[in-house]
């Protein structure tokens, strides 16, 4: 899936059936939906799923905590904007 089909498929009333899960909490996190997110997050123990974590808690305001996430994932904290991030994310996701 492109990054482009995934944007788009934010219109729809549920993630596309063939996403990971991770892809499902980055689409519930863009939809508004942070604890659905941060459920599907905190239930990954893959280097994504810290990473992803991370961020959800970044975007919360939440930075010792994101920090901690960011050292799992082995990444340095995020100084981009959220948006960017996000769409990291999403690229490192598809690209799976």
């Amino acid at each position: 899936m492109s990054l482009e089909r995934f944007r788009v498929s934010l219109k729809d009333e549920a993630p596309p059936e063939d996403s990971s899960d991770l892809l499902k909490a980055l689409w519930h996190d863009a939809k508004g939906d942070w604890e659905r997110a941060h459920q599907i997050a905190q239930d990954d123990p893959s280097r994504d799923g810290a990473w992803l974590h991370a961020y959800l808690h970044r975007k919360e305001g939440d930075l010792s905590n994101a920090g901690y996430w960011y050292r799992r994932a082995r990444r340095s904290p995020c100084s981009v904007s959220l948006q960017e991030e996000w769409e990291e994310i999403a690229r490192a996701l598809l690209s799976d």
